[in-house]
């Protein structure tokens, strides 16, 4: 899939690709990925997360290498995670601090859910 031209130029030549929070692939340069690896690893130490977690976060994540055209490959694993076809459409967009990957309508629910709660609707 190819990543839009805005996005591509803090990832560089190399990303990584891994399951991400709500059931999105989160897209992270190397050096961003790193951080927030190290981040669990000291939250696991402190006790704030599980030894599970880190080794779900750990064996989804995938170094990418993202071709001239801003090509990266989603491996089946992380399309099944998220629930993305082979060849459908996806849903990309920045999140302040990484990059997320989703399926249309999973996007679109998390989408309201968010809205409603920015607007004050939310239950």
């Amino acid at each position: 899939m190819a990543l839009p031209p805005t996005f591509r130029h803090p990832l560089g030549d190399q990303c990584y690709l891994f399951s991400g929070e709500d059931g999105c692939v989160s897209v992270r340069s190397v050096e961003s990925f790193k951080d927030e690896a190290n981040d669990l690893i000291a939250r696991v130490k402190r006790g704030e997360a599980s030894r599970d977690r880190q080794r779900a976060f750990a064996a989804s994540a995938n170094e990418a290498a993202i071709d001239k055209q801003g090509r990266v490959t989603l491996s089946p694993e992380l399309r099944t995670f998220a629930g993305i076809e082979p060849n459908s459409a996806v849903v990309v967009l920045g999140d302040l601090d990484h990059i997320e990957i989703w399926e249309p309508a999973a996007y679109a629910a998390h989408h309201d859910l968010g809205t409603d709660e920015l607007t004050g609707s939310a239950s």
